[in-house]
C-alpha cells in the first residue's frame, strides 16, 4: 500500500523559510511537489528523480526552493527560502513511476498548509 505523508507546513512572514518533508512507503519512484492556492488549480512546483540526481523546478520557485530526497530515510524534502505571499497554498507530494513528459503522478499525499504573510 502506497502512503505519502507531508509535514512541515506552517505560517511564516514574507522573506522567511520553511522546510517541508514527505515520508513515502510502499513505492520507490520519482517524486514531486505540487501546490494549490485557494480557488486555483493544483500546479507543479518541483520534482526529483528516484536516484536524486536530477531535479526540475517551476520558474516561479527556481532559485528560491530546493527539492531533495534521502532514500535511506524514505523521505523527500522541499527547502523554501525567500517566501512570498503568493507561495501560500496547500502543498502536496506526489509519486510517479515515469519521469519527463510521460510522468503520471498517480500517488498523492494529503497536503500540508503553507501560509506566507506580508
Amino acid at each position: 500500500q502506497v502512503q505519502l505523508v507531508e509535514s512541515g507546513g506552517g505560517s511564516v512572514q514574507a522573506g522567511g523559510s520553511l522546510r517541508l518533508a514527505c515520508a513515502y512507503s510502499g513505492v520507490f519512484a520519482h517524486m514531486a511537489w505540487f501546490r494549490q492556492a485557494p480557488g486555483k488549480e493544483r500546479v507543479f512546483v518541483a520534482a526529483v528523480t528516484s536516484s536524486g540526481d536530477t531535479t526540475d523546478y517551476s520558474p516561479s520557485v527556481k532559485g528560491r526552493f530546493t527539492v531533495s530526497r534521502d532514500n535511506a530515510k524514505d523521505s523527500m524534502y522541499l527547502q523554501m527560502n525567500s517566501l512570498k505571499p503568493e507561495d501560500t497554498a496547500v502543498y502536496y507530494c506526489a509519486a510517479s513511476l515515469r519521469w519527463g513528459p510521460t510522468s503520471e503522478w498517480n500517488y498523492w499525499g494529503q497536503g500540508t498548509q503553507v501560509t506566507v504573510s506580508s
